[in-house]
């Protein structure tokens, strides 16, 4: 989903990747892949208390936006996390190529024991869509909190359940996308196995992780 950020917190600066470099201190794989897949990094907006007049809470003071220009439909992960390794608050990416965009963002919690040290959940993303698709508002909430909750959300891909906070939700997303990675590889050990005993075993253990997805996918707990 493309939300429509208030003028008042745009900040549109251009931040030159070796920004980047010096923060996050990325392998040269990583910055193998800042020069062959990233044209731009513009840093578009802060959403804050003095620029959208909604408090901070919860440890979320800041949401940023920034936009991505790549030279390709592929950019890495690894691009994303080094990026958000660089700044404490969480990231909203918006990603563009030839006309079109989408939208990533990985959770990113302050940990208890450090509170100058964000750690970043895997990364959810939007397909990609025209690049002049209409814009929705920003959700009327009470709190930057609040706001971060219902920009992630449509990302994320599964419903949240009754009284599921978002740290929560992301960890059992989290886990249905690592269960469905297992179920996949599972698929290609199947198709290739010859011993008919062995295929009966594998074939059992494939029912069983279906099972656990479809009950971490539910509504509800025991679903």
């Amino acid at each position: 989903m493309l939300f429509e950020y208030p003028k008042k917190a745009a900040f549109d600066r251009v931040v030159p990747k070796a920004k980047f470099y010096e923060r996050a201190k990325p392998t040269k794989t990583v910055k193998d892949k800042f020069v062959s897949q990233v044209s731009q990094i513009l840093w578009s907006y802060k959403l804050a208390p003095e620029t959208i007049n909604l408090p901070a809470s919860n440890g979320v003071r800041e949401v940023q936006i920034f936009t991505i220009t790549t030279k390709s439909a592929a950019l890495g992960e690894d691009v994303l996390r080094c990026i958000d390794k660089s700044i404490p608050s969480p990231i909203v990416f918006e990603i563009h190529f030839d006309l079109k965009v989408k939208v990533a963002a990985a959770y990113k919690r302050i940990e208890d024991a450090n509170t100058s040290n964000a750690v970043a959940s895997n990364y959810f993303s939007s397909g990609w869509i025209p690049l002049d698709t209409s814009r929705k508002v920003l959700p009327v909430v009470l709190d930057m909190s609040s706001l971060y909750e219902k920009m992630l959300l449509p990302l994320i891909g599964i419903p949240q359940r009754s009284g599921e906070s978002l740290g929560e939700l992301v960890s059992r997303a989290c886990s249905i996308r690592s269960k469905q990675s297992e179920l996949n590889k599972l698929a290609v050990k199947i198709k290739a196995e010859r011993q008919f005993n062995r295929k009966l075993e594998l074939n059992s253990e494939s029912r069983s992780l279906q099972a656990e997805i479809e009950l971490l996918s539910g509504l509800e707990q025991g679903y």
